[in-house]
């Protein structure tokens, strides 16, 4: 998921709700409910991380709200929870979301019509949305459709994350491991891009850039690691290229 910026919410429904035919509503859900169900779980478990922070629990929801970018929303949890300076937090976003700038090629914003519908449709424009929309079969879908669709991961989002806030102000203060949530979740995501991509070399590459980041820059390490990685795989991508190209 994305950005910052402020929360069109009220737009949001307003766009979605007001007249909007059940059908496109309704194929929205349909079209939306397997992703929804992959995102709830990480959902709920960012809202237990939340609630085991330092930060009182109703955090969740203003986070999953007004940030509403999936990953990057656990690593603003701990740079905010680090107090770190504001420059950092910003540049870890543009880095973690910089890929949103290619979605916009392909993502359909021309159906969407109205000025507050393309903000809001552009806020929530996350990964799984941009993934159902850019489909050639989802090219005459409705504007009603497209904003339903994202609307649909917004409040699946949100009401997981505050689920799992609440949940977690259950859990006793005295239960360790929690705070290991966030280390396995970005490791279980490794694992996964590892299984569909089949490329070892990657991953080792990474860890290469984080333990050099560590080397220069200590716990501050995030955003040089995140910079080094970047050149490399424009560098892979680049050489790779040439390689097909000669062969």
């Amino acid at each position: 998921m994305k950005h910052y910026g402020p929360s069109p919410a009220v737009t949001a429904l307003d766009c979605v709700t007001a007249a909007a035919p059940s059908g496109d509503v309704r194929m929205a859900v349909r079209a939306s409910l397997p992703a929804l169900l992959g995102a709830l779980p990480m959902g709920i478990a960012f809202g237990v991380v939340v609630a085991q922070s330092p930060l009182p629990w109703w955090w969740a929801p203003v986070f999953a709200t007004v940030i509403f970018a999936g990953s990057l929303e656990f690593l603003v949890l701990g740079m905010v929870v680090a107090m770190a300076p504001l420059a950092s937090i910003a540049a870890t976003a543009f880095l973690v979301n910089f890929r949103h700038v290619f979605y916009a090629l392909s993502f359909p914003l021309h159906r969407v019509h109205g000025r507050g519908a393309k903000v809001y449709s552009t806020f929530t424009l996350t990964d799984e949305a941009w993934a159902l929309t850019a489909s050639p079969e989802a090219q005459t879908w409705s504007r009603r459709r497209i904003l339903a669709i994202q609307a649909c991961f917004q409040v699946a989002w949100v009401g997981g994350v505050t689920a799992g806030a609440l949940g977690g102000t259950l859990i006793p203060k005295g239960v360790v491991g929690l705070d290991f949530a966030l280390t396995a979740f970005f490791l279980v995501l490794g694992i996964d891009a590892y299984r569909v991509r089949k490329n070892l070399p990657l991953p080792l590459l990474a860890l290469g850039c984080a333990l050099t980041g560590y080397l220069f820059f200590g716990e501050g390490m995030l955003i040089a690691a995140m910079i080094l990685f970047l050149a490399v795989l424009l560098a892979h991508y680049a050489l790779s290229r040439r390689k097909n190209h000669h062969a």
